[in-house]
């Protein structure tokens, strides 16, 4: 009885890999609303299996997009290193929404918030404090509208996933005349008076909701 012990392991591990890989396909043609039974049938197991590898739709998700969420976190780095701090936060905008359009569970996941996935939150919260860097940085520069406020990239994040949810099939590239639109009206010298902001816990409400 105890040799066998290898192979089952073996087998959880490879059941665990297929279930992810079935996974990264269908939430990024269908999003997260994507159920995980057509999830196990892809994988090519039963629903029982995929449930003790991953109890919550939540579990699936976050182990999904890791490494994704570290590339956002990392994009933030990247943009701190431009020496040109405009140019920088115009670039980290950019490439976010782009990360979104390539994959629809990425786009609904920058619009979902999960709290008790610490290590997925950390990354956000990684990306979260360097962007406030990247705006602090291109205010002080005099280029960025000095309204702009960090809850404003959550705003474009939902209108970015919206449009790429909207247009994939017909028009999958409408997302980049979007964001060429809102990061011309982030420009200091396009700046004229606007609605207040939402505050940063009603943003974090609005994640939540979305969840």
């Amino acid at each position: 009885m105890p040799e066998k012990t290898p192979n089952l392991r073996v087998d959880a591990e490879r059941n665990r890999a297929r279930v992810l890989a079935a996974a990264r396909e269908i939430f990024a043609e269908q999003g997260l609303q994507a159920p995980m039974s057509e999830v196990a049938r892809r994988a090519g197991v039963g629903a029982a299996t995929m449930f003790r590898r991953f109890p919550t739709k939540e579990d699936l998700v976050t182990a999904v997009f890791a490494s994704k969420m570290t590339a956002y976190a990392d994009a933030v780095d990247e943009a701190l290193n431009d020496p040109d701090p405009w140019r920088g936060f115009c670039a980290y905008v950019e490439k976010v929404c782009e990360m979104q359009a390539a994959d629809r569970g990425f786009a609904d996941v920058l619009t979902v918030t999960f709290p008790m996935a610490k290590a997925f939150e950390a990354e956000r919260n990684r990306a979260g404090a360097g962007f406030a860097d990247l705006i602090a940085r291109a205010k002080a520069a005099g280029r960025l509208r000095a309204d702009f406020v960090h809850q404003d990239l959550v705003m474009v994040l939902m209108a970015n996933a919206g449009v790429v949810s909207a247009t994939t099939e017909a028009a999958q590239d409408t997302w980049r005349r979007l964001v060429a639109y809102l990061v011309q009206s982030f420009a200091a010298e396009a700046a004229a008076p606007l609605p207040d902001p939402a505050t940063p816990s009603q943003m974090y409400r609005a994640l939540l909701r979305l969840a």
